[in-house]
Protein backbone atom coordinates (compact mmCIF):
# COMPACT_ATOMS: atom_id res chain seq x y z
CA UNK A 1 0.00 0.00 0.00
CA UNK A 2 1.19 3.62 -1.03
CA UNK A 3 0.39 6.54 1.43
CA UNK A 4 -0.73 9.91 0.49
CA UNK A 5 0.63 13.19 0.70
CA UNK A 6 -0.86 13.40 4.42
CA UNK A 7 -0.95 10.27 5.44
CA UNK A 8 1.83 8.24 6.51
CA UNK A 9 0.57 4.33 6.54
CA UNK A 10 2.52 3.53 9.58
CA UNK A 11 -0.39 3.40 11.24
CA UNK A 12 -1.36 0.23 13.08
CA UNK A 13 -4.34 -0.09 10.99
CA UNK A 14 -2.41 -0.48 7.64
CA UNK A 15 0.16 -3.00 9.55
CA UNK A 16 -3.54 -5.08 10.96
CA UNK A 17 -4.70 -4.87 6.74
CA UNK A 18 -0.89 -6.32 5.23
CA UNK A 19 -1.67 -8.82 7.62
CA UNK A 20 -5.30 -10.52 6.86
CA UNK A 21 -4.73 -11.35 3.37
CA UNK A 22 -8.32 -10.08 2.56
CA UNK A 23 -9.47 -6.64 2.17
CA UNK A 24 -11.59 -4.92 4.00
CA UNK A 25 -14.40 -3.44 2.95
CA UNK A 26 -16.43 -0.32 4.86
CA UNK A 27 -20.14 -0.83 4.30
CA UNK A 28 -21.45 2.62 6.53
CA UNK A 29 -19.05 5.28 6.16
CA UNK A 30 -19.74 8.88 6.25
CA UNK A 31 -18.84 12.63 4.49
CA UNK A 32 -19.82 15.82 6.21
CA UNK A 33 -21.28 18.16 3.88
CA UNK A 34 -19.47 21.50 3.47
CA UNK A 35 -22.86 23.65 3.76
CA UNK A 36 -21.96 27.15 1.73
CA UNK A 37 -20.42 25.15 -0.90
CA UNK A 38 -23.31 22.79 -0.83
CA UNK A 39 -25.88 25.55 -0.72
CA UNK A 40 -24.42 27.32 -3.58
CA UNK A 41 -24.99 24.31 -5.59
CA UNK A 42 -27.95 23.37 -4.52
CA UNK A 43 -29.94 26.92 -4.54
CA UNK A 44 -28.52 26.98 -8.13
CA UNK A 45 -30.03 23.67 -9.29
CA UNK A 46 -33.69 23.93 -7.75
CA UNK A 47 -33.60 27.41 -9.60
CA UNK A 48 -32.75 25.78 -12.88
CA UNK A 49 -35.22 22.69 -12.76
CA UNK A 50 -38.05 24.83 -10.05
CA UNK A 51 -37.42 28.37 -10.89
CA UNK A 52 -36.51 31.69 -8.40
CA UNK A 53 -40.16 31.03 -6.44
CA UNK A 54 -39.51 27.52 -5.35
CA UNK A 55 -35.87 28.13 -4.44
CA UNK A 56 -37.11 31.38 -2.36
CA UNK A 57 -39.61 28.44 -0.94
CA UNK A 58 -37.05 25.81 0.32
CA UNK A 59 -35.34 28.52 1.85
CA UNK A 60 -38.01 30.37 3.60
CA UNK A 61 -38.70 26.61 4.80
CA UNK A 62 -35.57 25.88 6.02
CA UNK A 63 -33.35 25.08 3.12
CA UNK A 64 -30.30 23.30 4.21
CA UNK A 65 -29.45 25.10 7.12
CA UNK A 66 -30.13 21.62 9.02
CA UNK A 67 -28.15 22.74 12.38
CA UNK A 68 -30.68 25.90 12.47
CA UNK A 69 -33.92 24.23 11.56
CA UNK A 70 -33.34 21.38 13.89
CA UNK A 71 -31.37 23.03 17.01
CA UNK A 72 -33.21 26.51 16.96
CA UNK A 73 -36.68 26.02 17.99
CA UNK A 74 -35.48 23.11 20.89
CA UNK A 75 -32.92 26.14 21.76
CA UNK A 76 -35.39 28.95 21.79
CA UNK A 77 -37.90 27.68 23.81
CA UNK A 78 -38.49 28.13 27.06
CA UNK A 79 -38.48 25.21 29.28
CA UNK A 80 -41.50 25.27 29.94
CA UNK A 81 -42.66 25.22 26.61
CA UNK A 82 -41.15 22.37 26.03
CA UNK A 83 -42.63 20.70 28.42
CA UNK A 84 -45.66 21.67 27.28
CA UNK A 85 -45.00 20.43 23.91
CA UNK A 86 -42.58 17.48 24.93
CA UNK A 87 -40.32 18.74 22.31
CA UNK A 88 -37.73 16.26 21.55
CA UNK A 89 -33.99 16.96 22.35
CA UNK A 90 -32.29 17.01 19.00
CA UNK A 91 -28.83 15.86 18.37
CA UNK A 92 -26.03 18.15 19.08
CA UNK A 93 -22.21 18.52 18.51
CA UNK A 94 -22.76 15.24 16.35
CA UNK A 95 -19.49 16.29 14.35
CA UNK A 96 -15.66 15.27 14.94
CA UNK A 97 -13.74 18.85 16.28
CA UNK A 98 -10.71 18.09 17.86
CA UNK A 99 -8.86 16.58 15.79
CA UNK A 100 -8.73 18.52 12.07
CA UNK A 101 -6.87 16.51 9.78
CA UNK A 102 -10.22 13.82 10.78
CA UNK A 103 -12.57 16.60 10.59
CA UNK A 104 -10.86 18.15 7.02
CA UNK A 105 -11.29 14.09 5.69
CA UNK A 106 -14.66 13.66 6.23
CA UNK A 107 -15.30 17.22 4.04
CA UNK A 108 -12.89 16.47 1.72
CA UNK A 109 -13.14 13.52 -1.03
CA UNK A 110 -9.42 13.48 -2.30
CA UNK A 111 -7.93 13.84 1.22
CA UNK A 112 -10.44 10.79 2.47
CA UNK A 113 -9.23 8.67 -1.03
CA UNK A 114 -5.77 9.28 -0.06
CA UNK A 115 -6.34 8.09 3.14
CA UNK A 116 -7.74 5.12 3.10
CA UNK A 117 -4.50 3.08 3.35
CA UNK A 118 -3.98 4.55 6.22
CA UNK A 119 -7.40 3.53 7.38
CA UNK A 120 -6.59 0.20 6.62
CA UNK A 121 -9.80 0.36 4.46
CA UNK A 122 -9.75 -1.16 0.99
CA UNK A 123 -13.23 0.13 -0.37
CA UNK A 124 -15.89 2.73 1.41
CA UNK A 125 -19.69 2.68 0.95
CA UNK A 126 -20.33 6.57 1.33
CA UNK A 127 -23.56 7.87 3.07
CA UNK A 128 -24.01 11.69 3.85
CA UNK A 129 -24.49 13.32 7.74
CA UNK A 130 -26.01 16.46 7.63
CA UNK A 131 -28.24 15.50 4.99
CA UNK A 132 -28.88 12.25 5.92
CA UNK A 133 -32.43 12.69 6.54
CA UNK A 134 -33.68 14.81 3.77
CA UNK A 135 -35.63 11.41 2.49
CA UNK A 136 -37.80 12.11 5.86
CA UNK A 137 -38.95 15.89 4.76
CA UNK A 138 -42.86 15.72 4.82
CA UNK A 139 -43.36 18.45 2.39
CA UNK A 140 -43.74 16.44 -1.31
CA UNK A 141 -42.50 18.68 -4.07
CA UNK A 142 -39.40 19.82 -1.54
CA UNK A 143 -38.29 16.48 -0.41
CA UNK A 144 -38.56 15.31 -3.94
CA UNK A 145 -36.23 17.80 -5.27
CA UNK A 146 -33.70 18.24 -2.46
CA UNK A 147 -32.77 14.57 -2.90
CA UNK A 148 -32.37 15.05 -6.61
CA UNK A 149 -30.27 18.53 -6.03
CA UNK A 150 -28.40 16.17 -3.45
CA UNK A 151 -27.70 12.93 -5.96
CA UNK A 152 -26.63 15.90 -8.37
CA UNK A 153 -23.87 16.79 -5.84
CA UNK A 154 -22.67 14.21 -4.44
CA UNK A 155 -22.20 12.09 -7.79
CA UNK A 156 -20.43 15.28 -8.66
CA UNK A 157 -18.46 15.62 -5.83
CA UNK A 158 -17.54 11.82 -4.61
CA UNK A 159 -18.49 10.08 -8.23
CA UNK A 160 -14.23 10.21 -9.62
CA UNK A 161 -12.91 8.22 -7.14
CA UNK A 162 -14.70 4.72 -7.79
CA UNK A 163 -11.86 2.23 -7.24
CA UNK A 164 -11.90 3.19 -3.65
CA UNK A 165 -15.42 4.30 -2.40
CA UNK A 166 -18.49 5.34 -3.93
CA UNK A 167 -21.48 7.91 -2.76
CA UNK A 168 -24.82 6.64 -2.01
CA UNK A 169 -28.04 7.94 -3.71
CA UNK A 170 -30.84 9.81 -1.34
CA UNK A 171 -34.23 8.07 -2.21
CA UNK A 172 -37.66 9.35 -0.71
CA UNK A 173 -40.11 6.49 -0.19
CA UNK A 174 -42.95 8.32 1.33
CA UNK A 175 -44.81 7.02 -2.09
CA UNK A 176 -43.74 3.88 -4.64
CA UNK A 177 -43.93 6.56 -7.44
CA UNK A 178 -41.54 8.70 -5.88
CA UNK A 179 -38.80 6.33 -4.88
CA UNK A 180 -39.32 4.91 -8.59
CA UNK A 181 -38.91 8.22 -10.06
CA UNK A 182 -35.56 8.83 -8.01
CA UNK A 183 -33.95 5.63 -8.10
CA UNK A 184 -34.43 5.68 -11.87
CA UNK A 185 -32.65 9.05 -11.96
CA UNK A 186 -30.26 8.30 -9.53
CA UNK A 187 -28.89 5.13 -11.04
CA UNK A 188 -29.72 5.05 -14.84
CA UNK A 189 -28.64 8.61 -15.29
CA UNK A 190 -26.37 9.46 -12.45
CA UNK A 191 -25.08 5.75 -12.61
CA UNK A 192 -25.16 5.61 -8.55
CA UNK A 193 -24.34 1.57 -7.64
CA UNK A 194 -25.66 2.20 -4.09
CA UNK A 195 -29.07 3.99 -2.94
CA UNK A 196 -30.20 4.96 0.62
CA UNK A 197 -33.73 4.78 1.13
CA UNK A 198 -36.26 6.35 4.49
CA UNK A 199 -37.24 2.84 5.82
CA UNK A 200 -40.00 4.28 7.79
CA UNK A 201 -42.30 6.51 7.27
CA UNK A 202 -44.45 8.95 9.65
CA UNK A 203 -47.93 8.86 8.18
CA UNK A 204 -51.01 10.82 9.82
CA UNK A 205 -53.55 8.57 11.68
CA UNK A 206 -56.92 8.71 9.93
CA UNK A 207 -55.51 10.93 6.75
CA UNK A 208 -56.23 9.20 3.57
CA UNK A 209 -53.51 8.10 1.34
CA UNK A 210 -51.12 10.82 0.24
CA UNK A 211 -52.71 13.05 2.58
CA UNK A 212 -48.25 13.39 4.67
CA UNK A 213 -47.14 16.50 4.27
CA UNK A 214 -47.53 18.93 7.13
CA UNK A 215 -49.29 21.70 6.79
CA UNK A 216 -46.77 24.07 8.26
CA UNK A 217 -43.74 23.11 5.75
CA UNK A 218 -40.81 21.09 5.98
CA UNK A 219 -39.76 20.10 9.72
CA UNK A 220 -36.58 18.82 9.00
CA UNK A 221 -35.30 16.70 9.95
CA UNK A 222 -38.59 14.33 11.45
CA UNK A 223 -37.33 13.28 14.80
CA UNK A 224 -40.28 10.30 15.15
CA UNK A 225 -44.05 9.94 15.18
CA UNK A 226 -46.33 12.22 17.19
CA UNK A 227 -49.06 11.22 18.96
CA UNK A 228 -51.47 11.67 15.93
CA UNK A 229 -49.16 9.52 13.71
CA UNK A 230 -48.18 6.17 12.97
CA UNK A 231 -44.96 4.28 11.40
CA UNK A 232 -45.11 3.09 8.35
CA UNK A 233 -42.48 0.57 7.66
CA UNK A 234 -42.93 -0.43 3.61
CA UNK A 235 -43.77 -4.02 4.28
CA UNK A 236 -46.80 -5.27 6.86
CA UNK A 237 -49.82 -3.04 7.22
CA UNK A 238 -48.03 0.01 4.45
CA UNK A 239 -50.56 2.53 3.35
CA UNK A 240 -49.16 2.01 -0.53
CA UNK A 241 -47.91 -1.55 -2.50
CA UNK A 242 -44.26 -1.21 -2.43
CA UNK A 243 -43.43 -4.13 -4.73
CA UNK A 244 -43.48 -2.13 -7.57
CA UNK A 245 -40.57 -0.25 -6.05
CA UNK A 246 -38.63 -3.58 -4.55
CA UNK A 247 -39.19 -4.64 -8.24
CA UNK A 248 -37.31 -1.77 -9.90
CA UNK A 249 -34.71 -1.90 -7.31
CA UNK A 250 -34.06 -5.49 -8.67
CA UNK A 251 -34.39 -4.57 -12.44
CA UNK A 252 -31.99 -1.87 -11.47
CA UNK A 253 -29.48 -3.62 -9.68
CA UNK A 254 -29.57 -1.87 -6.24
CA UNK A 255 -29.76 -3.64 -2.70
CA UNK A 256 -31.78 -1.28 -0.55
CA UNK A 257 -30.31 0.10 2.56
CA UNK A 258 -31.99 2.16 5.39
CA UNK A 259 -30.56 4.65 7.60
CA UNK A 260 -33.29 5.95 9.53
CA UNK A 261 -32.93 6.99 13.15
CA UNK A 262 -35.48 5.94 15.48
CA UNK A 263 -35.10 9.18 17.67
CA UNK A 264 -37.88 10.51 19.11
CA UNK A 265 -40.32 8.25 19.32
CA UNK A 266 -40.96 5.09 21.57
CA UNK A 267 -39.25 5.83 24.71
CA UNK A 268 -36.96 7.71 23.02
CA UNK A 269 -38.35 11.44 23.68
CA UNK A 270 -36.45 12.95 26.28
CA UNK A 271 -36.79 16.56 25.55
CA UNK A 272 -33.41 17.44 27.97
CA UNK A 273 -30.71 14.29 27.00
CA UNK A 274 -29.67 13.60 23.57
CA UNK A 275 -27.61 10.35 24.62
CA UNK A 276 -31.17 8.82 26.04
CA UNK A 277 -32.60 9.40 22.39
CA UNK A 278 -29.88 8.76 20.50
CA UNK A 279 -28.80 4.61 22.23
CA UNK A 280 -30.96 2.04 20.46
CA UNK A 281 -32.29 4.21 18.25
CA UNK A 282 -31.27 3.11 15.25
CA UNK A 283 -31.50 -0.86 16.37
CA UNK A 284 -35.56 -0.02 16.96
CA UNK A 285 -35.75 1.27 13.68
CA UNK A 286 -33.95 -0.94 11.59
CA UNK A 287 -35.83 -3.89 13.77
CA UNK A 288 -39.23 -2.28 12.44
CA UNK A 289 -38.20 -1.95 8.99
CA UNK A 290 -36.95 -5.92 9.11
CA UNK A 291 -40.04 -7.16 10.58
CA UNK A 292 -42.14 -5.45 8.36
CA UNK A 293 -40.24 -6.13 5.18
CA UNK A 294 -40.21 -10.14 6.78
CA UNK A 295 -43.77 -10.72 8.09
CA UNK A 296 -45.62 -8.07 4.97
CA UNK A 297 -43.65 -11.00 2.92
CA UNK A 298 -41.15 -9.11 0.94
CA UNK A 299 -38.02 -11.28 1.12
CA UNK A 300 -40.60 -14.14 -0.31
CA UNK A 301 -41.89 -12.49 -3.15
CA UNK A 302 -38.37 -10.76 -3.78
CA UNK A 303 -35.73 -13.61 -3.07
CA UNK A 304 -32.74 -12.02 -5.13
CA UNK A 305 -33.17 -8.41 -3.17
CA UNK A 306 -31.22 -7.94 -0.28
CA UNK A 307 -31.89 -5.57 2.54
CA UNK A 308 -29.23 -3.69 4.29
CA UNK A 309 -30.05 -2.19 8.24
CA UNK A 310 -27.32 0.01 9.28
CA UNK A 311 -26.14 1.84 12.26
CA UNK A 312 -28.19 -0.15 14.55
CA UNK A 313 -25.76 -3.17 15.34
CA UNK A 314 -26.86 -6.66 15.17
CA UNK A 315 -28.15 -8.12 18.45
CA UNK A 316 -31.77 -6.71 17.82
CA UNK A 317 -31.35 -8.88 14.45
CA UNK A 318 -30.60 -11.77 16.65
CA UNK A 319 -33.33 -11.61 19.28
CA UNK A 320 -35.80 -10.69 16.09
CA UNK A 321 -34.76 -14.05 14.31
CA UNK A 322 -35.48 -16.23 17.36
CA UNK A 323 -38.49 -14.66 18.09
CA UNK A 324 -39.65 -15.25 14.55
CA UNK A 325 -38.96 -19.24 14.77
CA UNK A 326 -40.31 -19.07 17.99
CA UNK A 327 -43.67 -17.38 17.49
CA UNK A 328 -43.98 -19.72 14.06
CA UNK A 329 -43.11 -22.58 15.73
CA UNK A 330 -46.45 -21.79 18.96
CA UNK A 331 -48.45 -19.66 16.35
CA UNK A 332 -48.09 -21.25 13.15
CA UNK A 333 -51.63 -22.13 11.09
CA UNK A 334 -51.48 -25.59 12.33
CA UNK A 335 -49.86 -25.36 15.51
CA UNK A 336 -52.18 -22.46 16.66
CA UNK A 337 -55.33 -24.48 16.76
CA UNK A 338 -54.22 -25.89 20.28
CA UNK A 339 -54.84 -21.76 21.41
CA UNK A 340 -58.62 -22.30 20.28
CA UNK A 341 -61.18 -21.49 23.55
CA UNK A 342 -63.40 -24.06 21.70
CA UNK A 343 -60.62 -26.80 23.12
CA UNK A 344 -61.63 -25.86 26.79
CA UNK A 345 -63.53 -28.97 28.12
CA UNK A 346 -66.57 -27.21 29.91
CA UNK A 347 -67.53 -30.15 31.26
CA UNK A 348 -64.36 -30.82 33.15
CA UNK A 349 -64.44 -26.88 33.78
CA UNK A 350 -66.90 -27.06 35.92
CA UNK A 351 -65.89 -29.75 37.71
CA UNK A 352 -62.59 -27.88 38.82
CA UNK A 353 -64.56 -25.03 39.26
CA UNK A 354 -67.28 -26.98 42.04
CA UNK A 355 -64.15 -28.93 43.66
CA UNK A 356 -61.55 -25.89 44.01
CA UNK A 357 -63.73 -22.70 43.71
CA UNK A 358 -65.39 -20.54 46.62
CA UNK A 359 -68.45 -19.76 46.56
CA UNK A 360 -68.27 -16.57 43.93
CA UNK A 361 -66.48 -19.44 41.90
CA UNK A 362 -69.16 -21.78 42.33
CA UNK A 363 -72.55 -19.66 41.95
CA UNK A 364 -72.51 -18.94 38.19
CA UNK A 365 -69.45 -21.89 37.40
CA UNK A 366 -71.83 -22.20 34.04
CA UNK A 367 -71.64 -18.19 32.69
CA UNK A 368 -67.80 -18.66 34.04
CA UNK A 369 -66.58 -21.84 32.30
CA UNK A 370 -68.74 -20.46 28.88
CA UNK A 371 -66.84 -17.19 28.89
CA UNK A 372 -63.47 -19.08 28.61
CA UNK A 373 -64.64 -20.23 25.18
CA UNK A 374 -65.98 -16.64 24.55
CA UNK A 375 -62.93 -14.61 24.90
CA UNK A 376 -63.00 -12.93 21.87
CA UNK A 377 -64.17 -13.13 18.13
CA UNK A 378 -62.69 -15.46 16.11
CA UNK A 379 -59.88 -14.05 13.91
CA UNK A 380 -60.07 -13.06 10.51
CA UNK A 381 -57.06 -14.93 9.45
CA UNK A 382 -55.49 -17.41 11.50
CA UNK A 383 -51.93 -17.49 9.68
CA UNK A 384 -49.89 -13.98 10.16
CA UNK A 385 -47.58 -15.71 8.80
CA UNK A 386 -49.60 -16.26 5.33
CA UNK A 387 -47.40 -13.81 3.20
CA UNK A 388 -44.00 -15.31 3.89
CA UNK A 389 -45.62 -18.74 3.04
CA UNK A 390 -43.88 -20.35 5.74
CA UNK A 391 -43.86 -24.35 5.61
CA UNK A 392 -40.94 -25.38 8.45
CA UNK A 393 -38.85 -23.05 10.89
CA UNK A 394 -35.84 -24.05 7.95
CA UNK A 395 -38.11 -21.23 5.22
CA UNK A 396 -37.80 -18.66 7.59
CA UNK A 397 -34.19 -19.16 8.49
CA UNK A 398 -33.94 -19.12 4.07
CA UNK A 399 -36.04 -15.64 3.88
CA UNK A 400 -34.38 -13.77 6.92
CA UNK A 401 -30.30 -14.40 6.81
CA UNK A 402 -29.72 -14.50 3.49
CA UNK A 403 -32.00 -11.40 2.56
CA UNK A 404 -30.81 -9.24 5.88
CA UNK A 405 -26.98 -7.55 6.45
CA UNK A 406 -26.75 -5.46 9.52
CA UNK A 407 -24.20 -2.27 9.77
CA UNK A 408 -22.06 -2.76 12.77
CA UNK A 409 -19.86 -0.17 14.87
CA UNK A 410 -16.04 -0.93 15.47
CA UNK A 411 -16.65 -0.75 19.06
CA UNK A 412 -20.18 -3.10 18.99
CA UNK A 413 -19.09 -5.80 20.70
CA UNK A 414 -22.22 -7.86 20.30
CA UNK A 415 -21.43 -8.55 16.38
CA UNK A 416 -20.54 -11.70 18.14
CA UNK A 417 -24.04 -12.64 18.04
CA UNK A 418 -24.46 -12.54 14.71
CA UNK A 419 -21.66 -15.52 14.31
CA UNK A 420 -23.10 -17.52 17.62
CA UNK A 421 -23.91 -20.72 16.13
CA UNK A 422 -25.15 -22.09 19.71
CA UNK A 423 -27.89 -19.04 20.06
CA UNK A 424 -28.87 -18.46 16.27
CA UNK A 425 -31.32 -21.09 15.30
CA UNK A 426 -30.74 -23.84 13.45
CA UNK A 427 -27.31 -22.35 13.78
CA UNK A 428 -27.02 -19.79 11.78
CA UNK A 429 -24.99 -16.69 11.25
CA UNK A 430 -26.35 -13.48 10.55
CA UNK A 431 -24.90 -11.27 8.17
CA UNK A 432 -23.08 -8.50 10.19
CA UNK A 433 -21.25 -5.95 8.45
CA UNK A 434 -18.24 -3.51 9.27
CA UNK A 435 -19.74 0.24 9.37
CA UNK A 436 -16.73 2.75 10.16
CA UNK A 437 -18.83 5.48 10.77
CA UNK A 438 -16.16 7.87 9.99
CA UNK A 439 -17.05 11.44 10.29
CA UNK A 440 -19.39 11.13 13.29
CA UNK A 441 -18.76 12.15 16.66
CA UNK A 442 -18.07 8.66 18.29
CA UNK A 443 -15.30 8.30 15.71
CA UNK A 444 -12.23 10.53 17.70
CA UNK A 445 -9.48 8.61 15.22
CA UNK A 446 -10.28 7.07 11.97
CA UNK A 447 -6.63 5.55 11.72
CA UNK A 448 -7.53 3.64 14.89
CA UNK A 449 -11.55 2.19 13.71
CA UNK A 450 -9.91 -0.76 12.17
CA UNK A 451 -7.72 -1.73 14.93
CA UNK A 452 -10.87 -1.32 17.37
CA UNK A 453 -12.71 -4.10 15.57
CA UNK A 454 -10.06 -6.26 15.53
CA UNK A 455 -10.42 -6.39 19.26
CA UNK A 456 -13.00 -8.60 18.65
CA UNK A 457 -10.51 -11.56 17.59
CA UNK A 458 -7.83 -10.11 20.58
CA UNK A 459 -9.87 -10.42 22.78
CA UNK A 460 -11.48 -14.14 21.83
CA UNK A 461 -15.00 -13.05 20.98
CA UNK A 462 -14.56 -13.69 17.64
CA UNK A 463 -12.39 -15.89 15.88
CA UNK A 464 -10.35 -14.74 12.65
CA UNK A 465 -13.06 -17.04 9.83
CA UNK A 466 -15.77 -14.49 11.64
CA UNK A 467 -13.88 -11.29 11.47
CA UNK A 468 -13.17 -12.06 7.55
CA UNK A 469 -16.79 -12.01 7.37
CA UNK A 470 -17.86 -9.29 9.30
CA UNK A 471 -15.27 -7.04 7.67
CA UNK A 472 -14.65 -8.51 4.14
CA UNK A 473 -17.17 -11.08 3.36
CA UNK A 474 -20.80 -9.58 4.30
CA UNK A 475 -20.11 -6.31 2.85
CA UNK A 476 -19.12 -7.82 -0.65
CA UNK A 477 -21.95 -10.36 -0.22
CA UNK A 478 -24.96 -7.18 0.42
CA UNK A 479 -23.33 -4.71 -2.23
CA UNK A 480 -23.03 -7.84 -5.04
CA UNK A 481 -25.96 -10.11 -3.77
CA UNK A 482 -28.53 -8.01 -6.81
CA UNK A 483 -25.33 -6.55 -9.11
CA UNK A 484 -22.69 -8.92 -9.32
CA UNK A 485 -20.23 -6.30 -10.93
CA UNK A 486 -20.70 -3.91 -8.49
CA UNK A 487 -16.76 -3.97 -7.25
CA UNK A 488 -15.97 -4.69 -10.93
CA UNK A 489 -12.61 -1.63 -11.36
CA UNK A 490 -11.89 -1.52 -7.61
CA UNK A 491 -8.92 -2.66 -5.17
CA UNK A 492 -11.05 -5.59 -4.39
CA UNK A 493 -11.96 -6.85 -7.65
CA UNK A 494 -10.79 -10.20 -7.31
CA UNK A 495 -11.75 -10.79 -3.84
CA UNK A 496 -15.47 -10.06 -4.83
CA UNK A 497 -15.17 -12.57 -7.60
CA UNK A 498 -13.94 -15.37 -5.48
CA UNK A 499 -16.42 -14.53 -2.93
CA UNK A 500 -19.15 -14.76 -5.72
CA UNK A 501 -17.36 -18.31 -6.68
CA UNK A 502 -17.51 -19.44 -3.34
CA UNK A 503 -21.81 -18.52 -3.29
CA UNK A 504 -22.73 -20.14 -6.51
Amino acid sequence: MSAGPIGSAATRAASLRESFGHPVVDADGHWIETAPVMKGFFLDYVKDLGGGDLAARFEAAGGLDYDDTVLRPWSEMSEQARRSQWTTRPPWWTLPAANTLDRATAHLPRLLYERLDDFGIDFAVLYPSRTLTTPAIRESELRQIACRALNVYHKELYGGYGDRMTPVALIPTHTPEEAIAEVEHAVGELGYKAIMINGLVNRPIGATAGENSAAGGRETPNWGAGSGERLDALGLDSEYDYDPFWRRCVELKVAPASHTPGMGWGSRRSLSNYVSNHIGSFGVSMEAFCRSLFLGGVTRRFPELSFGLLEGGVAWASELYSGLVSHWEKRNAESIHHLDPAKIDAEAMLDLFDRYGDERMKKDGAAIAESFRKLEPDPPELDEFKACEIETKQDIRDLFVPRFYFGCEADDATVAFAFDERVNPMGSRLRAMFSSDMGHWDVPDMTEILEEAYELVEKKIIDEAAFREFVCVNPIRFYTSVNPEFFDGTRVESEARKILAESE
